[in-house]
C-alpha cells in the first residue's frame, strides 16, 4: 500500500474502534456532549470529504460525490440532534464510503502497476564512446551513428547494430520471450533488451524517439486517452444525473409536506427531510463513475502484461465486435524466414550431402536470405580454403570455383533446366546440372492452433491476404486451416479485398507486420501489428500491437475485450437497477439510511470487484 492508503486505513480503523466503543458504552449525556462524542469518529473518517465539499462550494462545483456525501451525512447528524435520526447512520455512511474509496484506490493501483511495470523498461542513460573517451548521456541526446557501450546487466538504451562482442540478451521486456537470444557482430539489437553475459559495442541506428522502447512506451502512455463509448456515456451520464438527483431530493423534502399542509394534514418535515437525505446518499453514482473506467484501465493493464498493447479503450470495444479476421501470410502466419525444405539430386554421381555442400560453399560469402537458408541447413563451418573466385551475379545467383570445379548456384537464368518447383535453387557442377534445393517459408508452429482458437472465439471467417503466388498461398492456407485465400495482392489490392469483406457486413480485424501492410491496417475496423519491434509504419498504423509475434494472442485479445465489455454492461445494468429500486423504496418510506449505505458502498464494492476481473 502507498503512504496515503496506509493513512486512510489507519483512519478507518480508529474511526471504527471509536464507533464500536460508543455503541458498547452508549453514553447518556446532554445532547451537546453526545454530539461532541459522535463527531470524533465522524470527523476522523470524514474531514477530507467535508473539506473537498467546502472547496467545491467556494468554487461553484457543487454537484460531485463529496457534496452528496457531505450534505447527506451532515443532514443525518441534524436529524439525530433533532431526535428524528441516529448518529450512527452518519458515521457508518462515511465510514463505509471511505472503506469503498480505499478499496477502489488499492484496486486501481494494482491495475496501474501492471502498466507501470512496463514503464520500467525506460532506459535512464547511455554510455557513448567519443574521441577515445566515455561519456554518459540521456538517450534523447544520443545521435544516430554513435558508438554505445553496454556492459553485462545493463539495459540497451537505443536501437542499434552490434559492432563488437558476442553476448546473450534478455528480450522479455519487449516480446515476453523467456529464453535469452544470442547476438553477435552485425546483428540488430533493440532498446530495452538487457545485456546478460559479455560487453557489447553497438552503433546506434535510430534516434531514441524512434527506438523500440520509445514506441512501446508511447503506446501504453497514450492508451487511456482514447475512451470507449461506455466511458463517454458514463462521463455524460454523471453530468446530467448528479444535478437531477439533487433537484429530486429537494423536491422530495419540500413538495410532500407542502401538499400535506394544503390538505390540512401534519406535514412531518423531519420524515420527508430524512427520506430526501437517504435519497441523496443512495443516488451517489460512485459505482458507475469508478468501476467502468477502472474496468477498461484494468483490461489495458491485463493485456499489456501478456504482450498485447491496445492503444485505447475504444479499441477494446471495437475488438469485442470483430467477427472476421484477415491475416497477412509472411511473418504473421509464417515464420518469415526461408528454410530448406528439400535437397533433390538429379545426377547419380552427386549425393544429397554433396549437393548441399557445393551450394553452401558457393554461397559462403553471400548475405542474401537464400544463402543464409542454405548455410543454416548445411549446419557446419564452411572450409573457405576450398573456395575461389566467388562471383555474385545480380538477379541470377552465384558462381564459384570449389576444389577446382566451377559450381553455379542460382535460378534459370544461371542454370538452364526444365520445369521445377517454385522457390527452387538450381545447382550445376562444371556445366552439368546436378539437382535443386527447394526453399519455403513454413507456417509458425502454432498457426493452425491459432486459427482454431479464433473459430472457437466465435470468428465467422478467417481470410489470408498475401502478395505471394497462388500455389504457395493455397498450400499454406490449407495447412493452417483458413477459410479463404486471396493471393498475388499488391498493398492497394489488400485494401480492396478488406473493403469487400466490410461491404458484406463483417467487422474485420487485419493482422500484419510489414510496411506494405500499413494501408490495410489503417483501413481495418481494428488493425493488429504483429511484433511491436517490427515495422515502424505498421506499428503506427495499427490499433493493437502484439509484441512477440504470437498469432495465438489475436484470439486472446478478442476474448479479453469481450470479457471487458460484458463487465461494463453488467456494472451499468446492476448499478443503475439497484439504485433505482432503492430510490423508490426510500421515497415510499419502506427503507431508510441502512439501505442507503448498502446502495452507495455495497454496490460500488461489488462493481469494482467485477471490474478488477479484467486484470486477470
Amino acid at each position: 500500500m502507498t503512504r496515503k492508503q496506509k493513512k486512510s486505513l489507519a483512519r478507518i480503523i480508529i474511526s471504527a474502534l471509536c464507533l464500536v466503543a460508543l455503541l458498547i458504552f452508549k453514553p447518556d449525556a446532554e445532547w451537546y456532549l453526545e454530539l461532541a462524542l459522535w463527531l470524533v469518529p465522524y470527523l476522523i473518517i470524514g474531514y477530507d470529504v467535508l473539506l473537498l465539499a467546502a472547496r467545491g462550494l467556494i468554487h461553484g462545483q457543487l454537484l460531485d460525490e463529496n457534496f452528496l456525501m457531505a450534505i447527506a451525512t451532515v443532514g443525518a447528524i441534524v436529524l439525530a440532534v433533532w431526535g428524528r435520526g441516529d448518529y450512527i447512520e452518519a458515521v457508518a455512511v462515511m465510514l463505509f464510503y471511505q472503506t469503498g474509496e480505499l478499496f477502489q484506490s488499492i484496486a486501481l493501483g494494482k491495475s496501474r502497476r501492471s502498466i507501470s511495470a512496463l514503464m520500467e523498461i525506460r532506459p535512464d542513460q547511455a554510455v557513448i564512446e567519443k574521441d577515445g573517451e566515455l561519456i554518459t548521456l540521456s538517450p534523447e541526446e544520443v545521435e544516430v551513428g554513435s558508438i554505445m557501450l553496454v556492459n553485462p546487466g545493463e539495459r540497451v538504451a537505443i536501437d542499434g547494430e552490434v559492432l563488437d562482442g558476442v553476448s546473450d540478451i534478455d528480450v522479455s521486456a519487449l516480446t515476453g520471450e523467456s529464453l535469452p537470444r544470442t547476438v553477435e557482430v552485425g546483428d540488430e539489437i533493440l532498446s530495452a533488451s538487457v545485456n546478460m553475459t559479455s560487453p557489447l559495442k553497438i552503433r546506434t541506428t535510430k534516434p531514441y524517439g524512434e527506438s523500440a522502447v520509445a514506441r512501446i512506451l508511447d503506446l501504453v502512455e497514450n492508451a487511456s486517452s482514447h475512451k470507449s463509448r461506455e466511458e463517454k456515456f458514463i462521463s455524460k451520464f454523471a453530468k446530467i444525473y448528479t444535478p437531477s438527483v439533487c433537484a429530486a431530493a429537494l423536491l422530495l423534502a419540500i413538495v410532500p409536506p407542502l401538499i400535506s399542509m394544503w390538505l390540512g394534514v401534519s406535514p412531518e418535515w423531519s420524515e420527508w427531510i430524512y427520506r430526501a437525505l437517504s435519497f441523496l446518499v443512495i443516488s451517489c453514482p460512485c459505482a458507475l463513475v469508478i468501476s467502468i473506467p477502472m474496468g477498461f484501465f484494468a483490461s489495458l493493464g491485463g493485456n499489456s502484461r501478456k504482450g498485447i498493447l491496445i492503444k485505447g479503450s475504444n479499441y477494446i470495444e471495437s475488438l469485442s465486435r470483430i467477427d472476421c479476421v484477415a491475416l497477412d501470410k509472411t511473418g504473421t502466419l509464417t515464420k518469415g524466414i526461408l528454410e530448406v525444405s528439400a535437397v533433390v539430386p538429379t545426377d547419380s554421381s552427386v549425393s544429397k550431402d554433396e549437393l548441399l555442400e557445393y551450394a553452401a560453399l558457393a554461397e559462403s560469402a553471400s548475405s542474401h536470405p537464400i544463402a543464409k537458408a542454405i548455410l543454416r541447413a548445411y549446419g557446419r563451418e564452411t572450409e573457405r580454403g576450398r573456395v575461389e573466385n566467388i562471383k555474385e551475379i545480380s538477379g541470377c545467383g552465384v558462381v564459384a570455383t570449389i576444389d577446382g570445379k566451377e559450381v553455379s548456384v542460382g535460378n534459370h537464368r544461371l542454370v538452364s533446366e526444365g520445369d521445377l518447383p517454385s522457390g527452387a535453387v538450381l545447382v550445376s557442377v562444371d556445366g552439368r546440372y546436378c539437382g535443386y534445393i527447394s526453399l519455403a517459408d513454413s507456417p509458425k508452429e502454432n498457426a493452425g492452433e491459432a486459427i482454431r482458437a479464433l473459430k472457437k472465439a466465435g470468428i465467422k471467417k478467417v481470410v489470408m491476404l498475401t502478395g505471394d503466388t497462388s500455389a504457395v498461398a493455397e498450400a499454406i492456407g490449407r495447412e493452417v486451416g483458413v477459410d479463404e485465400v486471396r493471393s498475388e495482392l499488391l498493398p492497394e489490392d489488400k485494401v480492396s479485398a478488406l473493403e469487400s469483406l466490410i461491404s458484406k457486413g463483417y467487422k474485420v480485424a487485419f493482422a500484419g507486420d510489414g510496411i506494405n501492410d500499413s494501408p490495410v491496417l489503417a483501413r481495418a475496423d481494428v488493425g493488429i501489428a504483429m511484433g511491436g519491434i517490427g515495422s515502424d509504419a505498421a506499428t503506427a498504423a495499427a490499433d493493437v500491437v502484439i509484441t512477440d509475434d504470437d498469432i495465438g494472442k489475436i484470439a486472446e485479445a478478442i476474448r479479453l475485450s469481450r470479457k471487458c465489455m460484458r463487465m461494463a454492461r453488467v456494472n451499468i445494468v446492476f448499478s443503475v437497477g439497484v439504485k433505482l429500486l432503492c430510490l423508490l423504496l426510500v421515497s415510499l418510506g419502506i427503507a431508510g439510511m441502512e439501505l442507503a449505505i448498502f446502495a452507495d458502498v455495497g454496490v460500488m464494492i461489488l462493481a469494482v470487484l467485477n471490474a478488477m476481473r479484467c486484470l486477470y
